[in-house]
């Protein structure tokens, strides 16, 4: 069959047009090829960690040959210390074994501690109300009996128990159906989910005052630390914002805009605010002291890529040389005047810049996107010399927000927006309680019965 030119052309653009889509394939494997041939060489180099199995642990050494030296002899003595005993019992011979002559007074030989306790049934008390009629005048009285210090509201679940399933929800992270297993168990009580839920709402209900004082608490510090981590509300992605204090932690949560910092913060703040290098932050006007743990943390992965680059071991070095000889530093000018302070953080500041600046614009140098990094956030590293009260890390956050974490974990979230809100309720409550050292059951308790005016 002859095909006339017109075809002829169309079935060469085809070819083509086949043709190129072949190389565009080729070159994809070839690029996805030596990607993977790359991760072989860093695997096998030690640059990059195996991926392991979530939750299992790196093997462990095997037992040195030599005998490990003797422990240091401890300077306190931290030996077990013996409880209060609520009971005595005594246990003595009353007639010799032998002779059968009765037996009194005697010597303590030696003592025994038995520590035990006894599941106790829940008490339940019904109040019964009886109507009287006058014969005088003919009226019908009802008493009126004030149990706020045993009930809150119109609530059946005393103060006691209320406190006791929010810290055993909020401080002992325990699953609502473990709640249920210990309540009925040990008390002999069966309560709802409902009736759980309902306690823990209670509770958060009598706290909002507190909560509120707690954040007012936050705006007035001179120093605030500020984390986020992610939540789940009924499959929807959120985030926990915590901000703390060395007294005070409030949680909340939202979106990861910036606008949750100035919410939570608001306009009259004028503190320091210590946090990590999460652009949310960038936008706030005051003072800022970013993480030096952080970027520690990523210099270090950074050699443990590049091992065997002197440049970049050596930049690291010197970074790491300069944060310790700025906290060395600081620490000795506690006592020192606002300009000595001053001269010390302008030093260090031309310092880091000096060790930076030349990789900024340097695209081949592995430093590059650190250096950048750094450069930008000058301003808010070095905070910690000139401000004695300002922590060069933002520790305080990442402990203040693990605890949520941990019942994330267990948990998994929260199935509506008002169990998010009464768990950020709860979060704020029970962190603060925590952070000033307060017994949480005690001071659940002391909403229901010291109530703040």
């Amino acid at each position: 069959m002859t095909l006339s030119h017109g075809e002829l052309v169309v079935l060469v653009e085809q070819q083509r047009a086949l043709i190129a889509a072949l190389e565009a394939t080729v070159a994809s494997q070839a690029a996805t090829i030596a990607r993977l041939e790359q991760r072989i060489r860093d695997l096998e180099d030690g640059r990059v960690p195996p991926r392991r199995t979530p939750g299992h642990k790196a093997a462990q050494r095997e037992p040195a040959s030599q005998p490990r030296p003797p422990r240091r002899k401890r300077v306190e003595n931290h030996a077990r210390r013996r409880s209060e005993p609520t009971a005595r019992v005594e246990h003595a011979v009353s007639h010799c074994p032998d002779c059968g002559i009765a037996l009194a007074g005697g010597s303590v030989k030696r003592t025994r501690e038995v520590i035990e306790i006894v599941p106790v049934p829940a008490t339940i008390t019904e109040h019964v109300y009886v109507e009287r009629c006058c014969p005088g005048c003919g009226k019908r009285w009802t008493p009126r009996v004030d149990l706020d210090a045993q009930v809150a509201g119109r609530s059946r679940l005393g103060i006691g128990l209320v406190s006791l399933i929010a810290t055993m929800r909020s401080e002992w992270r325990l699953p609502i159906r473990a709640i249920q297993a210990y309540l009925a168990s040990v008390h002999c009580l069966r309560l709802s989910v409902g009736g759980i839920q309902g306690a823990l709402t209670q509770v958060a209900r009598a706290g909002q005052q507190t909560v509120e004082q707690t954040r007012a608490a936050i705006r007035a510090s001179p120093v605030v630390h500020a984390d986020e981590t992610g939540w789940r509300e009924s499959g929807r992605n959120r985030f926990i914002w915590c901000f703390s204090t060395p007294t005070h932690r409030y949680s909340t949560c939202g979106s990861r805009e910036k606008g949750m910092v100035d919410r939570v913060l608001g306009p009259a703040f004028s503190g320091v605010l210590v946090s990590d290098f999460y652009a949310a932050y960038d936008h706030y006007p005051g003072v800022q002291q970013k993480c030096w743990v952080h970027l520690l943390r990523d210099i270090h992965t950074l050699t443990r890529q590049y091992p065997d680059d002197e440049g970049v071991a050596g930049w690291a070095r010197d970074v790491h040389a300069l944060y310790t000889s700025a906290t060395t530093e600081a620490q000795g000018l506690t006592e020192a005047t606002d300009e000595t302070r001053s001269q010390a953080h302008r030093r260090y500041q031309a310092e880091l810049r000096e060790l930076c600046q030349p990789f900024v614009a340097a695209e081949d140098a592995p430093q590059a996107l650190l250096c950048r990094r750094i450069v930008k956030y000058l301003h808010a590293l070095l905070v910690f010399v000139v401000e004695p009260d300002v922590p060069s890390d933002n520790n305080p956050a990442e402990r203040s927000v693990r605890h949520e974490v941990i019942s994330r974990k267990i948990s998994g979230g929260t199935r509506s927006e008002a169990g998010t809100e009464t768990r950020m309720t709860l979060a704020t409550l029970f962190g603060t309680w925590r952070a000033q050292g307060l017994s949480p059951f005690d001071a659940c308790r002391s909403l229901f019965v010291s109530p703040q005016a």
